[in-house]
This record gives structure tokens, sequence and C-alpha cells, in this order.
């Protein structure tokens, strides 16, 4: 039997989701934000003129929620799309004007509910965090990136 409270990607999830639900409730009340849309709109805040299959890479989210995401903050006027100099076909993504003052005012209030978060550690269980997640990311990469732990098939 699986013992979900004590199973460690449950346990991920479910604070994660818990997280995400906290914080969202600032981007959903004051800007009419999903929790998808206000990443796509940090991440091309940090990230100017990439595309939206970037921005699923980046957020490890969903490509079609990403894509519905990208859609709604374009005819928000949130974010505006051009074509690539070098490839027509690629689209980049940049904040609007308004777009970059949705996100200015939402950074803020981001950063404080982070602050209230880590509140919570010790500086020594928030270094302790920093090191498990990042190990916890490298060790989550696909197996076929990991050859030893995924080894070629015998030939006959």
């Amino acid at each position: 039997m699986l013992d979900l409270e004590h199973f460690l990607p449950y346990r991920l999830s479910v604070l994660s989701n818990r997280i995400s639900e906290g914080i969202a409730l600032t981007y959903r009340n004051r800007f009419g934000l999903s929790v998808t849309e206000w990443r796509a709109i940090a991440i091309v805040g940090r990230y100017p003129r990439i595309s939206a299959t970037e921005v699923a890479q980046r957020s490890a989210m969903d490509k079609v929620a990403v894509s519905r995401a990208v859609k709604n903050l374009l005819a928000r006027g949130l974010l505006e799309r051009e074509a690539s100099d070098s490839d027509r076909r690629a689209k980049h993504l940049s904040l609007s004007r308004e777009g970059q003052t949705v996100h200015d005012r939402i950074v803020p209030e981001a950063r404080a509910f982070e602050r209230r978060l880590l509140a919570a550690l010790d500086p020594d269980d928030r270094a302790a965090l920093d090191r498990a997640i990042d190990r916890l990311a490298a060790a989550a990469e696909p197996a076929h990136d990991h050859p030893a732990q995924n080894p070629p098939p015998e030939t006959a």
C-alpha cells in the first residue's frame, strides 16, 4: 500500500498547490489572473522575446494551458507578440506597457508572500531547502538524460 502522506511526490504536489493557491488569491482578486497567466507574465518579464513553447518549458507547465494563458493575455493586451527577424514563423512574446505595469505591481506582493513563507525557516533550514530543491530537480530530470540509470539495450 502506498502511504501518500509520506510519499515525496505527493507531499511536494500538495505543498506546491497550497502555496500556489495562497499567492494566487492576489493574482486573481486584484488582477483577474490565473496562476498559469501570472507564471507566463513572470517568465516573459524575466525573459523578454521568449516563445510560448519556451514559456512552457521553463515553467514545466502543460503546453495547452500555456497556449490558452498566452491567448488570454494577448487578448487582454498584457502581452505582445511579434515575428522573429530571423524566422518569420517563430513568434516572440513581450510584456505590453500594461503587462509591465501588472508585473511590476505583483512582484513586490509575490516577494512579500515568499518572505512570509521563508520566515518559518531559520537561515540554515533555508540554505538546506535550497540545496535539497536543486538536488531533487536534478534527480527528477527524465531518465534519458541519465545514461547510467537507463543503459542502452543489449544487442544480439
